[in-house]
């Protein structure tokens, strides 16, 4: 709080958000504005939902000072910028970014909101420093549908690459230095944001589709033709990284592309040891590097997953009840500083405590739990839980109430038109 203190104008919204944070890192099993603001000791969510919505406050600055947080705690010099995005389930069509789309929280074609992410992963740990809202051509082709959202009447369609390609400008701008970018096939597949990271001589190991063409001495080739071609003495077992059962090993093969650019452009080739199935990345790097990087860079890539997951049942991220854009990336900026917070203190008691043999070390999880019941853990009288109760049941009957006003309005109308 102390590093984003300065955000703040005045120091009721201060004092809120530190509030507000506390509750994204407590064990409520919802968290929204109505259940931390009850858990906070609050008489109403209003506060809380106007911190959101109409305080005057920086959400992007917060963002910055986030950024900084997680590099300075968690600094590696051999970090791996990972991109992706998550999606989160919704109903109705009024939430800003909403439409049917593919997500795969859902595994599936489903109503949803898609946001595009970027995860700083280092050897001391991972978080997410940046995020990006993906607004689809139905939200930006309807400027009346914009502005409801939040949006700018003028909000321009950007693709997911496109939004990487900007957290990844930001980050680099800011001062910030991190040699490598991963991400999965609708990223690797992108030559826009390939060349960007080309011109700012930031490596990469993007994932591509077995139909990606690339171009070798001997022609130009899909990859998984090329991958046919490798013979049995190129392979070679690699790990890709710990798991939580272990090294993840694989086969990997390598092939040189030829580019008008003397750096390095690769194609990289993994192969399950297991079923065979094969994955295929696209590399640059500057300079040449042995295969063992590009093999580390690209088991880099699950540290997303594991960032989203953490973010959305630790720190509420996929949570937020709310519909207009500022709102939504204020709670996101709010949701990703708390698992930071997690990450680093996690990173701090590892370097600092030698881990006995019976022992794991301890995890974002059990900090959490730790925290909770040694530091946060609020307690209200019985008026204090009432006073929610009987605030919950009026507000519950106003909706009801006015829902039903609506439904009789629609029915007259429907009578008149008959």
């Amino acid at each position: 709080m102390a590093r984003i203190a300065g955000r703040f104008a005045r120091v009721e919204p201060r004092r809120r958000t530190r509030r507000l944070l506390l509750g994204l890192l407590s064990d409520l099993p919802r968290k929204n504005c109505w259940t931390i603001a009850e858990w906070a000791g609050e008489a109403t969510p209003d506060a809380m939902q106007h911190l959101l919505n109409r305080a005057k406050w920086d959400a992007d600055a917060v963002r910055d000072d986030l950024r900084g947080y997680v590099v300075e705690h968690l600094h590696d010099e051999h970090a791996v910028l990972v991109v992706d995005e998550t999606g989160d389930v919704k109903k109705g069509t009024h939430t800003v970014g909403v439409q049917r789309q593919y997500t795969g929280t859902a595994g599936r074609i489903e109503n949803s909101q898609v946001a595009v992410y970027l995860v700083y992963a280092g050897s001391r740990g991972h978080a997410a420093v940046d995020r990006e809202l993906y607004v689809p051509r139905s939200w930006t082709s309807d400027p009346n549908r914009c502005r409801a959202g939040g949006l700018g009447e003028e909000t321009a369609f950007a693709t997911k690459p496109e939004l990487a390609a900007r957290m990844i400008g930001r980050f680099l701008d800011a001062g910030h230095r991190a040699p490598w970018v991963a991400g999965d096939e609708v990223y690797g597949g992108n030559p826009r944001l390939r060349t960007a990271l080309e011109e700012r001589s930031c490596g990469y190991v993007l994932a591509v589709a077995c139909t990606h063409e690339v171009s070798t001495r001997a022609g130009k080739f899909r990859a998984g033709t090329l991958a046919k071609r490798v013979p049995k003495r190129a392979w070679q077992k690699l790990s890709a990284g710990a798991g939580a059962k272990g090294h993840r090993f694989y086969d990997w093969a390598v092939i040189d592309l030829t580019h008008p650019d003397p750096s390095s452009h690769q194609l990289l080739i993994r192969r399950n040891r297991s079923t065979g199935e094969l994955a295929f990345y696209r590399c640059y790097s500057p300079t040449p590097v042995p295969l063992t990087t590009l093999v580390k860079v690209a088991g880099s890539r699950w540290r997303v997953e594991e960032t989203f997951q953490s973010g959305k049942g630790l720190a509420g991220l996929d949570e937020h009840q709310v519909r207009r854009f500022t709102s939504w990336t204020r709670w996101v900026t709010l949701a990703m500083l708390a698992h930071a917070f997690l990450a680093v203190v996690r990173a701090d008691e590892q370097a600092r405590q030698h881990t006995s043999d019976n022992l794991i070390p301890l995890t974002c999880n059990e900090i959490q739990r730790l925290f909770i019941t040694l530091v946060v853990r609020p307690v209200h009288d019985t008026a204090h839980r009432l006073r929610w109760s009987h605030w919950r049941r009026r507000h519950q009957a106003r909706s009801q109430a006015s829902h039903y006003h609506r439904q009789q309005c629609a029915i007259r109308g429907g009578s008149a038109l008959v």
